[in-house]
């Protein structure tokens, strides 16, 4: 059974040093929830927290309603996948599965059942008598995924299972992983620094920065609505320009800068006079702008040629860069090294938030 997980004022220090701070939040059943964040931001320890290997230095951690304190790792209705994977090299994809139902004392008839729906649930069933060094990248990782789920926890733990896999194999990896939690329904709670693999995958999403959860949403909300600069620049590409609030009407503010005036939405209500950033995605910004849009000049750094997708990268007069990115076909023409645009955006595409005083 899926079980909700809850953090209620949890805070982990190390010393002088705070990993997690103020971190609230419930996970609901059966969920795929991913914590996103740089190296270093604490969604690691965090989730140590929650599997028991880290006691909270002060808060609660409650899965399916029960509170953890002083509940060990193994007495946790949960399983842990590293990002080594931690397999067992000398034994058969079998065994490696099995393993845990076998140091719970389960019967050899019963564990063989099970080990063998396992097997078919990750597409492995011809697999389970060959060692681990025999198998691909990704067929390791579902071993490790079968042997977590042989356990039956009500709440699975991934610390960047797939970091060591290539990009192709990352990308089919991540469709396999949604599908056997949708199979299995149990809550997933997923670490990851790959913004990519938290918008595809997870059903809401906790962007973590410096100990802090900054936003939770599901993925359309963190990358269209981030709510702080942190997450604006994080997740997904943003060209961000910084000025002053001179005017706010009807949801939008006005921004005083040094490429002139521009406008952008004001979801957070900022003020007059206070200092802002204005956030523009790539494939918002318009080469050779028209009337309709807020435009400055900007000359063509390089155009690069990606597959699906070609990015513009100008310099504007204040010296800083600005890409603007479209659809291959599209069939908008490509400037030239060189050549000076007119690049602009539509006011409801720009978004702006309060610059930190650290930015």
């Amino acid at each position: 059974m899926a079980a909700a997980v809850e953090l209620e004022g949890v805070n982990v220090t190390f010393g002088e040093f705070v990993a997690v701070k103020d971190a609230n939040l419930t996970i609901e059943p059966g969920e795929f929830f991913s914590f996103l964040g740089p190296s270093g931001c604490g969604k690691t320890t965090l989730l140590r927290t929650i599997s028991g290997f880290i006691e909270p230095t002060r808060g609660s951690v409650r899965i399916g309603g029960e509170d953890m304190k002083g509940i060990g790792p193994n007495r946790r209705p949960t399983a842990l996948i590293f990002q080594n994977l931690a397999l067992f090299p000398m034994m058969t994809v079998a065994e490696n599965i099995g393993y845990g139902l076998r140091v719970r004392g389960v019967p050899r008839h019963e564990r063989d059942e099970k080990v063998k729906n396992l097997l078919i649930q990750v597409a492995l069933s011809e697999h389970g008598h060959k060692r681990v060094s025999e198998l691909s990248g990704g067929q390791k990782q579902r071993v490790a995924i079968a042997r977590a789920l042989a356990v039956e926890p009500s709440v699975l733990l991934l610390d960047e299972p797939l970091s060591a896999l290539d990009l192709k194999l990352r990308q089919h990896m991540r469709t396999e992983l949604r599908a056997i939690q949708k199979r299995v329904g149990i809550t997933f709670i997923y670490i990851t620094h790959d913004q990519g693999e938290a918008l595809t995958m997870s059903d809401r999403i906790a962007v973590m920065n410096a100990g802090v959860i900054e936003q939770v949403g599901d993925g359309r909300a963190v990358y269209a609505e981030p709510r702080t600069p942190f997450v604006a620049s994080f997740v997904g590409e943003n060209n961000a320009i910084r000025g002053r609030i001179t005017e706010t009407a009807d949801g939008l503010a006005t921004l005083d800068t040094p490429l002139g005036e521009l406008k952008g939405r004001n979801p957070v209500g900022l003020e007059t006079g206070q200092e802002a950033l204005l956030f523009v995605r790539p494939e918002l910004m318009q080469l050779r702008a028209n009337g309709s849009t807020i435009g400055f000049d900007g000359e063509t750094l390089d155009v690069a040629y990606e597959g699906s997708v070609t990015h513009v990268t100008l310099r504007v007069r204040t010296g800083q860069k600005v890409t603007a990115s479209f659809s291959a076909s599209a069939g908008i023409p490509l400037p030239t090294g060189g050549e000076n645009l007119r690049i602009g955006f539509r006011p409801e595409d720009g978004l702006l938030l309060a610059r930190p005083e650290r930015h």
